[in-house]
């Protein structure tokens, strides 16, 4: 399986982004998909998270504000991210695995994209 991330970039405090995260070699509509996204010097964390049957969660840090979506036919997610904040700037990560969207695990992952929140 390989993932391919694309669409980060330097936005302005407010802004708006969507990352795509392009799989192959395997069919999204069977796997659960998920963003994470790691900040200088912090761990990495799940931001979001979207199940084979549509279910997601997010972390609090980000509900209201960013959407995971798929399009199974293009075997595309996105992460539509609103209303940014400068505390949203990390490198992030699309990943394929399984789970719920309580219990997702990654099992394989896409090279990062960088997200910037700057004024």
């Amino acid at each position: 399986v390989q993932l391919q991330a694309s669409g980060g970039g330097l936005v302005r405090p407010g802004g708006s982004l969507r990352l795509s995260c392009a799989v192959s070699g395997s069919a999204i509509s069977i796997s659960a998909m998920g963003w994470y996204r790691q900040a200088p010097g912090k761990q990495r964390e799940l931001v979001a998270v979207i199940t084979s049957g549509g279910s997601t969660n997010y972390a609090d840090s980000v509900k209201g504000r960013f959407t995971i979506s798929r399009d199974n036919a293009k075997n595309t997610v996105y992460l539509q991210m609103n209303s940014l904040k400068t505390e949203d700037t990390a490198v992030y990560y699309c990943a394929s695995g399984a789970g719920t969207v309580r219990t997702f695990r990654a099992g394989a992952w896409g090279q990062g994209t960088q997200v910037t929140v700057s004024s």
